[in-house]
């Protein structure tokens, strides 16, 4: 299982990650905030001092075309904000 898919970066996480030492990830909705902690770690070799997650539940959509009416819904997401230890910074932009 891949605890990590992507991270998040948008304006709002890049000045929380300059100013707060914080960074967002997508992760798998399975994984506990354990398992975010030691993926982060063991994938930019930083000291993680905190963990927050939120869960978003799918959005449900509606069209009504020539055809009928069509239902449908995005998958749904987990968040988690990572809190680095002072001193320690994770570079998004250094692989491009």
């Amino acid at each position: 299982m891949s605890v990590l898919i992507k991270p998040i970066i948008t304006e709002k996480m890049t000045a929380e990650g300059e100013l707060n030492n914080r960074y967002g990830f997508l992760v798998d909705p399975k994984a506990n905030k354990i398992q975010i902690k030691d993926a982060v770690e063991a994938t930019y070799g930083v000291s993680v001092k905190k963990v927050r997650t939120m869960n978003y539940g799918p959005t449900r959509k509606t069209r009504f075309t020539k055809t009928g009416v069509q239902h449908g819904k995005t998958n749904a997401t987990k968040k988690a904000i990572v809190d680095v230890v002072e001193g320690d910074i994770i570079d998004f932009y250094s692989n491009l």
